[in-house]
């Protein structure tokens, strides 16, 4: 059975029923979330239950969005490796430091758990052509997952798009479309067709069950880690999908019982050439200014603009965290380092984390006895280009 009780509003808590097909807030044009019947799950849906389940994200089924398992679509996503980095550890003096390596998802990348959980539903409440504006990684689940549900689906994505995220898309979506420019470009050109190609659009926050797959990291690792929380969390942010949907996780486990009252210090991290949260924190706003003109090579955080800026920013400040900008020039440096040091190969996003933790370890922020958990959100495999472009340009 489900244990959904509605969907409803992160801004103006209006509830929504879950049987509707619904992007945003249709009284306030927020992001919608997913809440459950957590006091009828304490004591029901316990740690124990875990036992020998599916080593995927739906081995926390009760709190997912789904009727029945049967309604899944999956290609294997979720419980990817929380790996020690004891080289580092030593190096950097940190008592424990863990890499939450998402590159061994299905497409390469995070971005399998959202599109997972987003095309269930989606399959479920009757859509049958889905679209979605992608940096890369986006794109490629997306079409992986739809055409594992048997539905159509059509990507726009930047024209200086990673050539292996391009490829992996256009074997996988119904339609691919470069547009010139960077993603809120792709979505513009997306938003022009949608109604009229009677598409339903699974961006992000745009739709409420991709954070339904991404919160899954953060019960993942409360898992791994015997259901202690780790001291700081380090997660690249560009959407934001994922910190978003790993404090609600910690809220969720909290309300079953699972963890106490400790919470990680989440770390927002983005790139000084696209740093909207970044500069909305140092300011202390509580929404963010789109970016003009973003320039990085880390593609994923290329992002002027999050639909759930709040939240994040909301996220951030209760936790106790902060928003980190670094330098492309560091987010190689940091690849470099990762490989030799741990035979790591990043993704630059991921790579940001790294560079980010070495400055606020460097400035004291990070504490000898504090357990941290770096993100590497993607294959490095895939951004071989981009990397060897950066690479060159530093050389001249």
């Amino acid at each position: 059975m489900s244990y959904v009780l509605h969907l409803e509003c992160s801004r103006c808590s209006q509830s929504w029923p879950k049987t509707e097909l619904l992007n945003l807030c249709p009284d306030c044009q927020s992001p919608l979330l997913v809440r459950y019947r957590l006091d009828e799950l304490r004591g029901v849906f316990t740690k124990d239950l875990l036992v020998g389940r599916v080593a995927s994200m739906w081995r926390y089924l009760e709190v997912m969005p789904v009727e029945t398992r049967s309604d899944v679509v999956s290609l294997g996503e979720g419980f990817t490796p929380l790996l020690e980095m004891p080289f580092l550890e030593k190096e950097y003096d940190v008592r424990k430091l863990f890499t939450k390596d998402e590159s061994v998802n299905p497409t390469g990348s995070f971005k399998a758990r959202g599109l997972s959980a987003a095309v269930t539903m989606a399959r479920k409440l009757g859509a049958t052509k889905l679209c979605i504006p992608s940096a890369g990684n986006a794109g490629g689940a997306l079409g992986a997952y739809a055409s594992r549900a048997g539905l159509e689906s059509y990507v726009f994505i930047p024209d200086d798009t990673p050539q292996a995220n391009v490829v992996e898309t256009e074997f996988l979506s119904t339609e691919v479309h470069l547009v010139e420019g960077v993603i809120t470009d792709a979505g513009k050109a997306m938003a022009r067709r949608k109604e009229s190609e009677n598409w339903f659009d699974v961006s992000t926050l745009k739709e409420p069950y991709r954070i339904e797959g991404k919160k899954t990291m953060g019960y993942e690792i409360a898992e791994q880690l015997g259901w202690e929380l780790p001291d700081v969390i380090f997660y690249p942010t560009g959407g934001g999908t994922g910190l978003i949907g790993m404090w609600k996780a910690f809220e969720e486990m909290s309300a079953l019982g699972w963890i106490g009252p400790h919470r990680p210090r989440m770390v927002a991290v983005q790139s000084e050439g696209c740093a909207p949260m970044v500069k909305a924190f140092e300011e202390n706003q509580t929404s963010a200014e789109p970016w003009t003109n973003p320039q990085t090579f880390a593609a994923g955080i290329r992002v002027p603009g999050a639909v759930g800026d709040f939240l994040i920013l909301e996220a951030i400040r209760q936790s106790g965290g902060t928003a980190v900008a670094v330098s492309d020039s560091d987010t190689y440096a940091a690849i470099e380092e990762l490989a030799k040091g741990e035979g790591l190969l990043y993704c630059p996003e991921g790579a940001a984390c790294w560079a980010a933790f070495k400055r606020l370890r460097e400035s004291g922020w990070i504490r000898p006895d504090d357990s941290v958990v770096v993100f590497n959100t993607g294959a490095g495999q895939k951004y071989t280009d981009l990397i060897r472009a950066f690479q060159k340009s530093q050389l001249g």
